[in-house]
Parts: C-alpha cells; structure tokens; sequence
C-alpha cells in the first residue's frame, strides 16, 4: 500500500512541476509575441486591463493543462 501511495506523490510531483513550466513558457510566449513588453504596461504604467487579461489567460490555460493530465 505504501508503494501505491509513493507512486501517486512522485506522479504528482512530477506533473504539478510539468505545469509550472508550461506556464512559464507560455507566459515568454505571449511577452514575445505581443507588440509590448507586458512587465512594463503591467508594473510601471498600473495597466489593470492588461493585467485582468494575462491572469484569465493563464487561468484558461491551467483548466486546459489540468484536464490533459487527467
């Protein structure tokens, strides 16, 4: 039983990490592909806007990773 349980903790592990890099390479992505520097309208110029749409975005893409691990 404890083998079983060892098994789903790594797995776990292993995909929470997966999803942590899928995050953070789409979140490069978009800085790249939009024609601003997104840290920069965020941090510097308080675009609330901007910010609301990259968290939804990112929120949209952790249903979609969630569901694929499952």
């Amino acid at each position: 039983m404890e083998e079983l349980a060892l098994k789903y903790i790594i797995s776990t592990i292993f995909y929470s990490m997966l999803g942590l890099i899928l995050f953070i390479l789409s979140l490069s992505l978009i800085e790249k592909i939009t024609e601003f520097s997104i840290t920069k309208k965020v941090v510097e110029d308080g675009n609330i806007a901007v910010s609301i749409v990259i968290g939804s975005i990112m929120i949209a893409m952790g249903i979609i990773i969630s569901s694929a691990i499952r």
